[in-house]
């Protein structure tokens, strides 16, 4: 697995395979961040169930500004931060062991916001609705937040969770990304 584009384009990440992690495909990462390619500049990136962390690096190397990394998987946050090392993102990049839900609600009171979230857990085990629904109420995000959500395509998540408004929902082959915005007044 490499970065696709960016300042580190072509970079092999660490080995993963050992520790039983689903990455996300080169193919899904390449349509995500063409969808997302005027927000990531400058932006702060919270990936959630980070896994290898190839979304946050990518961002990274695409010129966010900064990545914080969350999984529960200690073996996850190991290669999180190898990779942070491998790729010399050690100053932007930080790496959180923890329960994602219970992570968003400390960045809350700690009054941390993002640009841009990516939620990215295993399939099937009902992750991604409690974690749209911790960041319903808008405490860790910017104004003009892009919030998304990796799901099966046999899974499902609501239209909208508090602050949160599905825009736009993409499908490739059993991966489905939703994107979420601020609720609009109209």
């Amino acid at each position: 697995m490499r970065i696709i584009a960016g300042s580190r384009k072509g970079r092999k990440l660490v080995d993963w395979e050992q520790a039983g992690i689903r990455p996300m495909r080169d193919f899904v990462r390449s349509a995500l961040f063409s969808i997302l390619n005027d927000f990531v500049p400058e932006s702060s990136f919270l990936d959630l169930c980070c896994g290898t962390g190839s979304v946050g690096l990518e961002a990274l190397s695409r010129g966010a500004a900064s990545c914080m990394f969350v999984d529960l998987s200690p073996d996850s946050c190991a290669i999180a931060r190898r990779n942070l090392e491998k790729l010399d993102f050690l100053t932007e990049g930080r790496v959180v062991q923890g329960e994602a839900v219970a992570v968003i609600g400390e960045l809350g009171r700690r009054a941390k916001r993002f640009d841009l979230v990516f939620i990215g857990p295993p399939y099937y085990g009902e992750l991604v609705p409690a974690m749209l629904s911790a960041l319903a109420d808008g405490r860790v995000l910017v104004d003009d937040f892009v919030v998304v959500a990796e799901i099966h395509q046999k899974e499902s998540a609501a239209e909208t969770y508090g602050v949160l408004e599905r825009v736009d929902a993409r499908r490739y082959g059993d991966n489905q990304l939703l994107f979420y915005r601020r609720v609009t007044d109209g």
